[in-house]
């Protein structure tokens, strides 16, 4: 890993951290901290989500003009200055106005940084390198949030003020340190990825015209819709109502998420990173149907509350492993479907779709606390769909843009051995 790398992932670690320190606690936050109330405090999410889909249709043309680190650099310091004013913030409308800055500053930081990986890497790197920041992204959420949980106090508001401003630090420690980084000057985004044959037009033109990305945005919006759009919204819903678990219980149902990607990312890479990328998305669909059962199962009443709690977690930590298997998979695959002078474009429409799918996420939360077996059985044949749609996928990309290994075995060198009939004969080294 170069110097160029190191930086980012550092950088990107240190971000979630600071993320980690208020995410769990915005909710508490502006409704009863603040005591603005619970629609308060959804207003407070929209304006997060809406920040986003704002940004980000906007933002891959001047990734791709300007190059990513600028941007990173300017979505870093509007996401702190967001920051900062949420944590002063304690009427309705200047909190309102800080989350749009800060989902606006955060959405824009992940395709930047997901085209300065792309950069500072090679089709044969690119794998790893993805797998690395999902889990330096996980392990940094993960201790952020327990920190954080040990610094707020409810009857304190200064010590929600005290969380948003160490955010604020974070990403301004983002900013230096990617001001530091020393971009490559030619992008390797098409070393040994033979690119598809573009469409004339320039843009979303001509990306909506590439049917082999559509058809992974497409996919992309399903398995964020069915996986993180319900960690928090539908699937707790339906946990709490249905299945009778405690907060307590949901909180280490989290925790299981975020220690089977620890635990799990770097042995899953071993077994996926030689395989078909449209049949590892594929088995993260069948992995997921199984995920929901379980989770069905949690809520039928059948059991004691321990077996319901343990079939809840086990939910969460299946949903974790996919999760892990996803994250070198997906990203390089955006890398490898972008043409030349469109990674940023390619990545932040791939942005955009995760940003919708969260969006719509809490759709789910009628059915989940309502009509929960209906919402289970939903969602098992939303996953068997993933299934589908990731080998229907695989016949749209080239052998080696399905499997990038195969680009590695034909660059390895050879050396030419002439027999005693004087035939020469290619032995590969």
């Amino acid at each position: 890993m170069g110097a160029a790398m190191r930086r980012i992932q550092a950088g990107n670690a240190l971000t979630a951290f600071g993320i980690g320190f208020t995410v769990p606690f915005l909710y508490i936050y502006v409704a009863q901290v603040r005591g603005l109330g619970s629609m308060a405090a959804t207003s407070a999410f929209v304006a997060f989500a809406l920040g986003a889909l704002v940004a980000l249709p906007f933002t891959g043309r001047v990734i791709d003009r300007r190059g990513p680190v600028p941007v990173v650099m300017g979505a870093a310091v509007a996401a702190s200055v967001g920051a900062l004013a949420l944590g002063l913030s304690t009427g309705i409308v200047p909190i309102l106005l800080s989350a749009l800055a800060l989902g606006a500053g955060q959405a824009v930081m992940q395709p930047a940084l997901a085209t300065m990986i792309v950069w500072c890497s090679t089709p044969s790197t690119r794998t790893r390198a993805f797998a690395l920041q999902f889990f330096m992204q996980n392990l940094g959420l993960g201790i952020g949030g327990l920190v954080g949980g040990q610094i707020v106090d409810e009857s304190r508001p200064g010590s929600f003020t005290l969380l948003f401003g160490i955010e604020a630090v974070m990403f301004l420690v983002l900013a230096a340190v990617i001001a530091t980084v020393r971009m490559p000057q030619v992008a390797g985004i098409s070393d040994g990825v033979a690119k598809d044959a573009m469409p004339a037009g320039g843009g979303w033109k001509r990306l909506l015209r590439h049917k082999a990305m559509v058809q992974l945005c497409v996919l992309g919006f399903v398995l964020f819709f069915a996986c993180y759009g319900q960690f928090e919204s539908g699937l707790a819903a339906f946990g709490t109502e249905a299945a009778g678990i405690s907060p307590s219980t949901l909180g280490f149902a989290l925790a299981a998420n975020t220690g089977a990607i620890v635990v799990a990312q770097f042995v899953v890479l071993k077994l996926v990173e030689k395989r078909r990328r449209s049949r590892v998305i594929a088995l993260v669909g069948l992995i997921w149907t199984v995920a929901w059962v379980i989770a069905g199962f949690s809520g039928l009443g059948h059991g004691s509350a321990m077996m319901a709690a343990a079939a809840f977690i086990t939910t969460y930590a299946l949903f974790g492993i996919g999760e892990a298997m996803l994250s070198p998979t997906l990203a390089p695959l955006v890398a490898d479907l972008a043409p030349e002078g469109s990674v940023g474009q390619y990545n932040s429409a791939f942005a955009l779709v995760k940003q919708m799918a969260l969006a719509l996420g809490p759709l789910g939360v009628p059915l989940g606390a309502g009509v929960p077996m209906l919402y289970i059985g939903i969602f098992v044949l939303v996953s068997l769909g993933i299934a589908g749609l990731a080998l229907r996928l695989g016949r749209r990309l080239s052998p080696v843009q399905d499997n990038p290994s195969l680009a590695r075995a034909a660059a390895e060198p050879v050396v030419v051995v002439k027999s005693a009939a004087s035939a020469d004969e290619r032995v590969a080294v």
